[in-house]
């Protein structure tokens, strides 16, 4: 396969940096990154750890996070069919990205709903 050469603008309109953006700033793509952290996940464990998720929804997230390279799907040949999802080399480095968003967001949650109260007061 060949390898595009781009050179990344994020504020080009055509970028696709800008699509990597949206990847790996969606919340659900965070989430999943986040839990295949401790190693490979079958679907249904992914599904009932990330609460608020639809089946849809979650597939469509494995799916483009596979695309992206940032996750494997491993089929394994039992009965029932099982499947894995795993980080690759590419998505564990977004592991300490991931790491620290969470934090933040857990850190400053306060602040912005009381931010959020005072603007919508207005």
């Amino acid at each position: 396969m060949d390898s595009v050469q781009v050179q990344p603008d994020v504020f080009a309109k055509d970028c696709p940096s800008r699509q990597v953006l949206d990847r790996i700033g969606d919340t659900w793509s965070v989430l999943v990154v986040s839990l295949l952290a401790d190693g490979p996940q079958r679907y249904t464990t992914l599904q009932r750890q990330i609460e608020g998720i639809s089946p849809k929804m979650l597939t469509q997230t494995l799916r483009a996070l596979e695309r992206d390279g940032l996750v494997t799907r491993t089929v394994h040949a039992v009965v029932p069919p099982r499947v894995d999802y795993a980080l690759t080399r590419l998505g564990e480095s977004l592991l300490r990205l991931v790491a620290e968003l969470e934090k933040w967001a857990m850190t400053h949650i306060e602040d912005v709903l009381t931010a959020r109260a005072a603007y919508d007061s207005v």
